[in-house]
């Protein structure tokens, strides 16, 4: 019985990370910024600032954000201004952060595929140009 109730909660919290991606395909870019902690880390208080500084590119590119911690996760309010609650759940850092790497970037496009990792803060000129060179991305921008 206690086997059946591990067993089940492993699969529903597989299906809530892979669903928390998921549900963003074709809709919006996602960048994902993985730490093992949130106040002491440099590079993630670095790239969050970054994030903050360029809003507007962000927007402009269908970019959301989400913080990911070992045991939690949460979406960046970019649009709204407001940061929705953690969410505990550590799959989302265990599949981008397989090495438990002290901090990471990871970029996935509209169709869910990596586009971009680093293991250091990015700079927004930098993702931007990134993004700006995506197929899909020159499509939007000849359609506008």
């Amino acid at each position: 019985m206690k086997f059946l109730l591990l067993l089940l909660c492993s699969i529903i919290s597989l299906m809530t990370s892979s669903q928390t991606i998921e549900k963003h395909r074709w809709e919006n870019r996602i960048l994902l910024v993985i730490s093992e902690e949130n106040n002491s880390n440099e590079e993630y208080s670095n790239q969050l600032q970054v994030i903050n500084d360029s809003l507007e590119g962000y927007t402009e590119r269908k970019l959301i954000v989400y913080t990911v911690l070992p045991n939690k996760y949460r979406l960046l309010g970019i649009t709204t201004n407001q940061e929705a609650n953690w969410i505990k759940n550590s799959k989302l850092y265990s599949t981008y952060n397989e090495n438990k790497k002290p901090f990471k970037v990871v970029l996935i496009g509209l169709d869910g595929g990596v586009k971009e990792e680093r293991n250091a803060a990015i700079s927004s000129e930098e993702l931007f140009a990134i993004i700006d060179g995506m197929p899909m991305r020159r499509s939007e921008l000849n359609r506008k």
